[in-house]
């Protein structure tokens, strides 16, 4: 069997896992242990995050052509890919949460939404919060107003119910 034979199901298994992806984030992961390793995986396994490592090659077959494409420059050294379809900033999040506690895994780069950001932008990816909790805060600071009101008009109406 030829070796391009071998390597067409891997590059079609990363080109359908980068199909529909909203996310795709390039890390270097050199230096973690196999502990550290295995505790960062089920975290992004639990938010729904693919993280799998392949060979730089493949993953620039596969992504030849799409948005992904801009990852080539950060295809260097061993690479990891941590992938979203749902929420496009919790891969990023969750490496950069990590790397707090594991120096040595660093994020390279990544594409977000069809744009292409480094590791400094990705960085600043990093520190958007999630969509559940800017769903929570705009419904505090709709509802904030409402209970100002409630409480102005329940005032008035003990004050004229003293008077």
């Amino acid at each position: 069997m030829a070796k391009v034979e071998l390597k067409q199901p891997i590059v079609a298994e990363i080109s359908e896992l980068l199909d529909g992806a909203q996310t795709a984030v390039v890390v270097d992961y050199r230096g973690l242990t196999v502990e550290q390793d295995t505790i960062l995986r089920k975290q992004l396994r639990e938010a729904g995050v693919t993280y799998k490592v392949y060979k730089n090659t493949m993953i620039r077959f596969a992504a030849k052509g799409t948005k992904f494409e801009a990852l080539g420059p950060d295809l260097e050294g061993p690479t990891a890919l941590a992938v979203s379809k749902t929420d496009a900033t919790v891969p990023a999040r969750l490496i950069a949460n990590f790397a707090k506690t594991a120096p040595k895994l660093e994020i390279k780069g990544g594409v977000v939404e069809d744009t292409y950001y480094d590791a400094k932008g990705m960085q600043v990816i990093a520190t958007i919060p999630s969509r559940e909790e800017l769903l929570g805060k705009l419904l505090g600071s709709i509802q904030s107003p409402i209970t100002n009101l409630a409480r102005v008009l329940n005032q008035i109406a003990e004050a004229k119910a003293e008077a």
